[in-house]
């Protein structure tokens, strides 16, 4: 017995806690931002492996990105000047708890709306500039994106500039109910006077662009061009299946697909892309 008195020397417990607890604050964590699971081939990858561009090692799929993080990759260093801040929706539905859903992606993502636009230079031309953060809301459509672009476009044909917009959207925003649909006509009308003024316009859809944005100004540009592996599309493919009763492709509405069929004229690297642009805005006319 006396082997038995002594075990406390050798082992100390805490009467106020359970040895299960003790297990489980001494087991070692991985924080949830160290790894990245690639949407395309599926990997886990090393957050760091990924580098500022965000582009998966092994398969080389385009991680979806900020705005901010886009602008930074893409326009020459001190040049972007925004414009059209401060537009807020009236809330035409009277959708429920819509204005509080905006200012918490207000302060999420440090945007004002689903898209950034402004003026900008890139490899020296000047341009006007647009991108769509998917952060925001999905990046969906509503009346002040909508007025946003037009703005844009409207501006450019002023100033002669050509035109850069980069996609990602998940369509209309439900919100705003057919006054979001009728942004397509409205932003498609301002591509069109740009057009006829003899001005490039650029898109780069990037993953993913859907909806009413595909349906619109994201298929109009001059020259379209996308990043690997984005989804383009414009119904769903669930939708689509069940309304023609046939199996799709594996990689329908994926930016090769559409590549394949004429829809995109090519597909860019994010890593390229910049200098894709700049020799594309040049060879139009672009001013410097």
């Amino acid at each position: 017995m006396g082997l038995f008195d002594r075990k406390e020397k050798y082992i100390r417990i805490n009467p106020n806690r359970s040895l299960k607890k003790t297990v489980e604050r001494e087991a070692p964590e991985v924080p949830d931002e160290l790894f990245a699971k690639c949407p395309a081939c599926k990997h886990m990858i090393y957050q760091k492996d990924l580098g500022p561009a965000k582009i998966c090692p092994t398969c080389c799929y385009n991680f979806r990105i900020s705005a901010q993080e886009r602008l930074s990759l893409t326009v020459d260093e001190g040049t972007f000047e925004e414009l059209f801040t401060g537009l807020e929706t009236s809330n035409p539905l009277h959708f429920p708890k819509y204005q509080e859903k905006l200012q918490a992606a207000k302060e999420a993502t440090g945007l004002d709306e689903a898209v950034l636009t402004g003026l900008a230079e890139i490899g020296g031309s000047k341009i006007a500039l647009a991108i769509m953060d998917a952060n925001f809301i999905m990046g969906s459509m509503g009346t002040v994106v909508g007025e946003k672009l037009t703005l844009l476009f409207e501006l450019a044909t002023e100033k002669k500039l050509p035109v850069v917009v980069f996609t990602a959207s998940g369509g209309a925003r439900m919100q705003e109910g057919i006054m979001s649909l009728m942004q397509m006509a409205k932003i498609s009308a301002a591509v069109k006077c740009h057009s006829n003024a003899g001005l490039f316009y650029l898109t780069i859809l990037t993953d993913p662009t859907t909806g009413g944005v595909t349906a619109s100004f994201a298929m109009e540009g001059d020259i379209i061009l996308a990043e690997p592996q984005a989804l383009i599309g414009f119904a769903g493919r669930r939708v689509i299946e069940t309304t023609v009763r046939e199996d799709l492709p594996e990689d329908f509405q994926k930016a090769e697909f559409l590549q394949d069929h004429g829809f995109v004229d090519a597909i860019v690297n994010r890593l390229e892309l910049k200098d894709t642009i700049a020799q594309l805005v040049a060879f139009h006319g672009g001013e410097k």
